[in-house]
């Protein structure tokens, strides 16, 4: 998830509110466009009816309309049922529209509809948004798309995410208490989900990001995914190569990397921003922290392990675990911006108050002050992910894995342990993935990679620029944060721009 979208939900309520009275205004009631959908001789027959809809849009903010879009449950058996995604565009501010372009904010299991309706005006540059529409979808099983994956109810919910045993993360105790939340969550979803619960994968999310193309009556996709939508569009590539326009993929994901290395880079691109976050606050005069980086590592993993077994008070009458603790510490990592939360948060735990790191903890959970959840970031991610692919449980690579997240030394190291225990018992089987991420002859692809990312290291972005794609392009930024087109280097956005506006592929690296 993209750090853009953290700070989006903390406007959500505001800016909801605000698109609501812009529709009851009237204002743009009708689409000043019309888009005939684009079907050709490629389109299997079967997919003839999804491939020629015609969206009924409707006003759902000021230049802002929403609607739906009917893809195959199964595009193996297309027979088999028919799920309505949903949609949402912003019209570009020209008469003349250079096109539409589709984006995909992160996750999985963020929504692109939310984006559009309540932020639309964040996403990318001004140049980007003044001469494109901009295209928002939830993907299958997130938001307000079928089917909806919905599984516990908020204080379940609580303790899924929140709730410890008391005992050390390492210990059997913990290791049990986790393996019965999960499969009393997995229960739940499969009870009120329903029947379409093991058809949320990515490659049939890419195929329906094709039919959603043909919507907009574009011959060739125009696309822009974050984190997690970069997967999404590498897929999208792999499967229908001729039909690349451009594509950027920001903050990228090597998808030909295992689960075990996937989880492994992400620890120690967590370790290096919290190493960065640490070496910044020492320089400052309200630092929690104090002397030497070693020695504020250590004190910060002191902490860690007094909260396995006692949990910290808040002002809010809930308990921080463990696990509150570590989300906690890890949204604000997102981005610098965040970094004197974290401050505070730290400085609040180290006297013995949690507030601060749980409101950081629910903001990343999507949780809000009246105990329930503003969506299914959660389920959706988890359905999603267990479907695209899975860490062995086998005995002996397990150990292998966990003697390689200890070989790292971070300070997440033992919250990282046992990796496999996250889709373990998931009844579906793992969705077939492409056996090539080439995209061999396609257009050429820009790929964005910040140094300081941590949830999508920069090597990956280099590896699937420099390896994985026949026609990938670097864009590399020297910073901080998960992702960077649409933030303050200029050097990356002049480059993006200038790649969807005048075709303009880096002769080289700009090394922004």
């Amino acid at each position: 998830m993209t750090s853009s979208e953290r700070l989006f939900r903390l406007r959500r309520v505001f800016a909801a509110g605000l698109a609501l009275l812009l529709a009851l205004s009237g204002c743009a009631a009708k689409p000043s466009q019309t888009f005939t959908p684009q079907t050709d001789a490629e389109i299997p027959a079967e997919l003839a009816e999804f491939y020629s809809q015609t969206i009924d849009w409707r006003s759902c903010g000021e230049h802002t309309f929403c609607g739906t879009v009917e893809v195959p449950a199964d595009y193996s058996n297309v027979a088999a049922g028919k799920l309505k995604l949903s949609l949402a565009y912003h019209e570009a501010s020209v008469a003349k529209p250079l096109g539409s372009i589709i984006f995909n904010p992160g996750g999985p299991g963020s929504s692109g509809v939310d984006w559009i309706v309540d932020s639309w005006n964040q996403l990318g540059t001004s140049k980007l948004r003044n001469n494109f529409n901009l295209v928002g979808f939830d993907p299958r099983g997130v938001g307000q798309s079928e089917p909806r994956v919905k599984c516990l109810e908020p204080k379940k919910m609580d303790e899924f995410l929140y709730g410890s045993s008391g005992a050390a993360v390492d210990s059997e105790v913990e290791k049990e208490y986790s393996k019965s939340k999960l499969k009393n969550f997995i229960a739940a979803c499969q009870k009120n989900t329903g029947k379409y619960l093991g058809n949320v994968d990515t490659v049939s999310s890419a195929r329906d990001l094709d039919v959603i193309r043909a919507a907009f009556g574009e011959k060739q996709i125009t696309y822009l995914g974050f984190s997690y939508g970069t997967l999404l569009g590498v897929t999208y590539a792999s499967l229908f190569t001729n039909r690349v326009g451009k594509m950027v993929l920001d903050g990228a994901i090597d998808p030909t990397l295992s689960k075990e290395t996937q989880s492994l880079d992400q620890l120690q691109g967590f370790d290096l921003a919290i190493t960065n976050y640490l070496t910044e606050c020492l320089d400052s005069q309200d630092c929690p922290f104090t002397g030497s980086l070693a020695s504020a590592k250590k004190k910060l993993s002191a902490l860690l392990l007094q909260t396995e077994t006692k949990p910290l008070p808040t002002d809010s009458g809930r308990k921080l675990s463990i696990w509150g603790l570590i989300t906690g510490m890890i949204m604000p990592l997102y981005s610098s911006d965040w970094w004197p939360a974290l401050t505070q948060g730290l400085q609040e735990a180290l006297d013995g108050d949690g507030s601060t790191l749980l409101t950081l903890a629910d903001n990343y959970n999507d949780r809000n002050d009246s105990g329930g959840y503003n969506s299914n970031v959660t389920e959706s991610h988890i359905a999603i992910s267990c479907l695209d692919a899975r860490q062995s449980s086998d005995l002996q690579k397990v150990t292998e894995s966990n003697n390689r997240i200890i070989a790292t030394g971070s300070i997440f190291a033992r919250y990282w342990l046992d990796g496999y225990l996250g889709c373990s018992g998931w009844p579906y089987p793992l969705a077939e993935r492409p056996s090539d991420y080439s995209a061999k002859g396609s257009n050429p692809i820009l790929v964005v990679g910040t140094k300081g990312d941590p949830a999508t290291p920069y090597d990956q972005a280099v590896s699937l620029a420099e390896s994985v794609l026949a026609n990938g392009h670097l864009i590399t930024y020297n910073g901080e944060g998960h992702t960077a087109y649409g933030g303050a280097s200029q050097c990356v956005n002049d480059a993006v721009d200038a790649y969807f506006f005048e075709n303009v592929v880096p002769a080289e690296d700009p090394d922004c």
